[in-house]
Parts: C-alpha cells; structure tokens; sequence
C-alpha cells in the first residue's frame, strides 16, 4: 500500500492555531486538524496548500517553511504528512460547512487530533518551537 501524501496548514495568530474539524462521512470524521489536504500527483506541498485553503477556507496563503514530516499507518491508509507553516492572505471562511476555531496553544492537548499529528501536537503545546 502506498502513501498518500497530506499537507497541512499551521497557522498561528497571537498565540492561536487554525483548526478545522473533518466532517462526517470522512476518514477521522470528527477529529480536529490543521487545514489541508491531499497532494494531487506531481504538485508540491505549497501548491497543494494554495489550493486546499481557497477550496476550504476561501483564503489565499503565504506557505512558509516545513516544520515536520511524518509519516502514519493507520489500518485502512498509510500517510505521509508534511506541516508547512503559513500566514493567511486575509480571512478563513469555511466553505464546507466544517467548523473551524483558534485554539490557543496551551488548550491544543484538550482537542482529539489525528494520530498522526501526535508528534507535531506536542511540540506546540509543549511550548517549544519544533526543529527546523
């Protein structure tokens, strides 16, 4: 089984982070995530995140640097997960009806995320940068 490759979004803003929450009838339905989506064959992280936020969010961003890749074997689906840091270009609106909230870093641990963002959710809620 080969890897689908994920990007995702984080998106901090005084001292908040951009969360969506997967909808029903979705792999991981109800779990939160940072914003993203499926790399399409051939597109790069960025360009795949340029994409997945004018799709979901309506909101142009500014991808920045990768903060961490991880891959996850989930029982159905291997991952490969890229996290990109980004700045929006204006104002998130969901376009799926997806609820989507600012969470502040201290409270990241109290919302159910995907296990493959484990690593990732402990490196923000631990309060230190994660390794570049």
């Amino acid at each position: 089984m080969s890897a689908i490759t994920v990007a995702a979004a984080v998106v901090e803003r005084g001292g908040a982070f951009l969360v969506t929450r997967r909808r029903k009838g979705t792999h991981l339905a109800g779990f939160w995530e940072f914003p993203g989506g499926k790399c399409e064959p051939g597109e790069s992280c960025a360009a795949c995140l340029q994409r997945e936020m004018r799709e979901e969010l309506a909101v142009d961003v500014i991808v920045g640097e990768e903060m961490l890749a991880t891959f996850h074997a989930y029982a159905d689906r291997r991952v490969e997960l890229h996290f990109l840091r980004c700045a929006l270009a204006g104002e998130p609106e969901p376009q799926l009806g997806q609820p989507m909230r600012w969470v502040p870093r201290a409270a990241l641990r109290r919302l159910r995320f995907p296990p493959a963002d484990g690593e990732l959710i402990r490196r923000l809620a631990g309060g230190r940068r994660p390794a570049r």
